[in-house]
């Protein structure tokens, strides 16, 4: 297979399933061959991210994901999308382990903040792991934008909705959600709200007529593989 890129997903898999999806949904296509060619990695069983970040004692993600990225280098494919945005926290490591490139999900959101004009402070939600890494704050307060990081009530809404409603239960809980876009936006001022977790990428996908101004990375980074991948068809 020629002009492919590779997705290493499965963290989680629904989320991944989200991830594919739109990519689908949004590649404009008339026939069977106006799709994008791409193989999915849905390594579900990798350890959890945000539990290693807290606590290094734990079982550590990174072997699988090199063990992936080797099988990958076997493969060649143009570029590599990481759909778990916690697993960014190990980014370098990843990259460092091929020459070939990996989108880097944080950073094109933090571009697409900046490229959206948004002046105001920008809530950031995602897991704790990557609150604690600073995946997302990094990227944003290096183009100057001014970063909210929830409080501990606020997080643990976040934790709710991610874990206990999402991952272990399948439930896209909205009133949640909308409270606490509401409360990160209403109550406490930001200007904008970065979906910085795949599940909730998952969550903002099926709510419909949300009031609230959010920066998904998710959709971003679908955008970035169609317009990459597409790129390099016509380059063929």
């Amino acid at each position: 297979m020629e002009n492919f890129f590779s997705i290493l997903g499965g963290m989680g898999t629904m989320a991944t399933e989200s991830y594919v999806r739109i990519l689908n949904q949004r590649t404009k296509a008339h026939k069977d061959q106006d799709y994008l060619n791409y193989v999915l990695f849905n390594h579900a069983t990798v350890p959890d991210r945000t539990a290693y970040i807290l606590n290094d004692q734990l079982e550590n993600p990174v072997p699988y994901l090199l063990d992936d990225i080797e099988k990958q280098n076997l493969l060649q494919p143009d570029f590599i999308v990481l759909t778990c945005n916690t697993a960014h926290y190990f980014f370098e490591t990843l990259q460092a382990a091929t020459p070939i490139p990996i989108l880097h999900m944080p950073r094109a959101a933090a571009e697409a903040v900046k490229d959206r004009g948004i002046t105001g402070k920008v809530a950031l939600l995602g897991t704790e792991g990557s609150i604690k890494a600073g995946i997302y704050e990094k990227e944003l307060r290096a183009l100057g934008i001014d970063v909210y990081l929830p409080k501990l009530s606020i997080q643990k809404k976040v934790n709710t909705l991610i874990y206990e409603r999402i991952k272990e239960n399948g439930d896209l809980d909205q009133a949640l959600y909308f409270e606490i876009l509401q409360e990160v936006t209403e109550n406490i001022g930001c200007e904008a709200v970065v979906l910085g977790c795949t599940e909730l990428s998952l969550m903002e996908e099926f709510t419909e007529n949300n009031p609230y101004p959010v920066v998904d990375a998710q959709s971003i980074i679908v955008d970035l593989t169609i317009k990459r991948a597409l790129a390099l068809r016509k380059q063929d």
